[in-house]
């Protein structure tokens, strides 16, 4: 499985999510909504949301930054992330 973000670069939601990811040394696809435009559209189909950062973990929608650190939070993530 893949872990996906869709993001832009200037969200602090978006920095704060790949710092997470990069400390817990997993690798991700991102999306870059600020230059790919139409993948907005894709990212709200998805995940029903329209905020950045948009993640996923393969074909689960994870949610932004804040349903990530809840993750991490409850000691779930890297279990979950293990998994990828």
């Amino acid at each position: 499985m893949t872990i996906t973000m869709y993001a832009t670069a200037s969200c602090p939601f978006c920095r704060m999510a790949r710092a997470l990811l990069e400390r817990k040394g997993v690798a991700w696809d991102e999306i870059a909504v600020d230059h790919e435009p139409e993948r907005r559209e894709e990212m709200r189909r998805l995940s029903g949301r329209h905020t950045v950062p948009q993640i996923f973990l393969g074909e689960q929608a994870i949610g932004g930054f804040d349903e990530l650190m809840a993750l991490e939070r409850r000691g779930e993530l890297d279990g979950l992330l293990a998994e990828q």
